[in-house]
């Protein structure tokens, strides 16, 4: 990488470049991003064989599953900040071995047991590449028009594993027995164990005291509490638990952020969130993700339960969006550097509301089409927040800090998505129960299942003589495709309401690569260094 140079007016230095080894050093650190992403889709398709395999339980099935993201969540915080202690690259290292071997430890595994924490290691070495990745992307591309870029790359490849989950999962358990589908990941994280002390520097704040032990476990707490609250509620509705897991993590959360002010050196530096540039990033990843989360969720019950594809099917034609959205993604980093970077948020945000409204007209009898429509429009327009967000909270961030910063970024991520299936999830069984007309003849048991969700209705169906199966599917599915309108026209609202938040905070930030105004507050923190 090149030195700093003066521009050709002198006035001020122009960042150092990024040479062709930065350039394939970011593929390489692209792709354990990827393998998080990809092993959060992987489980759906294999899980019912590793089921009948290992004779798992309904409640051992469900934490296989859960476990997972629930310790990607909970240990990103931590993550964030013991990369910025011991060396992110060094991290990224640990985590990618570590990755490796429990994959290995998976795909072998004898009992659901032995899945479940497996999945959980998986979940915590997971946790160390987010957070160091967006940290080391910092220090290799200091120019910024090169960093959005890199971004973007970067965001694309965490798609690209979203998108290849079903199809790679389909075609390894077409062939394969269930354990291939961890086996993938082996690969990788051999070559990035190889190639990464070759191409990746080493960063670090070299004055960071010693890791808080009770700040680290009371993050894990607040966010583990509050993301599994909210999550069984989401699926179960409401019940002491959960709301006693959601007050729990509340109240944990208050004396972690209280703690986090007293200590000199905290885990968290809180200051961070009176940039301005942070708190409408880590704002717009936490509604945008509530929006795409809640949508999402009926999206996929849409395909397999009003439309009637298998979930492989249904995932398969996911993938479209999911490309629109990778496109997206390439096109914000040039819209940043040449446009204000509000403009090109507040644009996408209202494009992703157009997609919402055509969502919302979405009817329940061979709607296909313009529900594919609609999600690529979506896609197209929330696609330009990912890459600019997070540059705009990196750039903010003083260095030493900034591995505690990209775990802002996927903490309020992975908050909206459980506070959107929760909320959005608990909107659409309310309006469908409301709207639901049970034919006369059901029984009464068959007409309570029917009530609760579209699931229980299919399933009451298998009940009835086939003419009365016919009308309560027709009646649920009416009903379903409603609460589905109605949702999706709340999501177009919360967009457009973002969108003018988006234009008042961040209307002072010039095109990504322009000279840019100090930030307003100074977050604390000590000079780091690169190695």
């Amino acid at each position: 990488m090149s030195n700093n140079t003066e521009s050709a007016s002198g006035s001020r230095p122009v960042a150092a470049q990024a040479g062709a080894r930065e350039w394939i050093g970011l593929i390489v650190l692209s792709l354990p991003t990827m393998l998080v992403f990809l092993d959060l889709t992987v489980m759906f398709l294999a899980l019912p064989h590793i089921t009948v395999d290992l004779q798992s339980s309904a409640l051992q099935s469900l934490w296989m599953v859960d476990i997972y993201g629930f310790l990607i969540a909970g240990s990103l915080v931590t993550m964030g900040r013991l990369g910025d202690r011991i060396g992110r690259r060094r991290l990224i290292l640990i985590g990618s071995a570590a990755f490796g071997l429990l994959s290995f430890a998976a795909a072998f595994s004898t009992s659901p047991e032995m899945v479940i924490a497996a999945r959980a290691g998986l979940g915590v070495a997971g946790a160390t590449f987010m957070p160091c990745t967006l940290a080391l992307i910092r220090t290799m591309f200091p120019d910024p028009k090169q960093m959005t870029k890199a971004m973007a790359i970067w965001t694309t490849m965490g798609m690209g594993g979203l998108c290849l989950g079903p199809s790679v999962g389909g075609l390894l358990l077409g062939s394969f027995w269930w354990g291939s589908v961890f086996m993938i990941a082996v690969p990788v994280t051999v070559l990035m164990l190889l190639a990464g002390p070759a191409l990746l520097p080493e960063s670090r704040d070299e004055n960071a005291s010693r890791l808080d032990l009770a700040s680290a476990a009371l993050s894990l707490v607040a966010i583990l509490s509050l993301i599994y609250g909210l999550k069984e509620m989401a699926k179960n509705g409401w019940d002491p638990i959960p709301a006693v897991a959601c007050a729990v993590g509340v109240l944990v959360g208050v004396i972690f952020v209280r703690r986090q002010n007293r200590l000199d050196d905290p885990l968290l530096d809180v200051s961070l969130f009176r940039v301005r540039e942070v708190a409408g990033s880590l704002t717009l990843f936490m509604v945008t993700g509530i929006v795409q989360a809640g949508t999402g969720l009926l999206i996929a019950q849409y395909l397999q339960l009003v439309d009637g594809r298998t979930p492989l099917v249904a995932a398969l034609w996911l993938i479209i969006p999911s490309l629109v959205a990778i496109v997206g993604v390439q096109l914000s980093a040039p819209l940043a550097s040449r446009v204000r970077p509000s403009l090109v948020l507040v644009g996408g945000l209202l494009l992703s509301a157009v997609g919402m409204i055509v969502m919302s007209q979405v009817p329940p009898v061979d709607g296909l089409a313009m529900l594919i429509i609609g999600v690529c429009i979506s896609y197209a327009g929330v696609s330009m927040v990912p890459a600019i967000a997070n540059q705009l909270t990196m750039q903010a961030a003083p260095p030493e800090r900034s591995g505690s910063a990209g775990s802002l970024s996927t903490t309020s991520g992975e908050l909206g998505n459980a506070l959107g299936i929760a909320i959005m999830g608990s909107l659409a069984t309310v309006i469908y129960a409301g709207r639901l007309v049970v034919p006369s003849g059901v029984p009464s048991d068959a007409a309570s299942a029917a009530g609760e969700d579209l699931a229980g209705a299919v399933t009451a169906s298998e009940t009835l003589s086939p003419a009365l199966s016919d009308q309560l599917l027709t009646a649920a599915r009416e009903a379903f495709t409603g609460a589905f309108g109605t949702v999706a026209l709340c999501g177009a609202v919360t967009l457009i309401v973002l969108a003018g938040l988006m234009f008042v905070l961040m209307r002072h930030v010039r095109p990504i690569g322009s000279e840019e105004p100090e930030p307003e507050t100074e977050p604390k923190g000590d000079n780091a260094t690169s190695q």
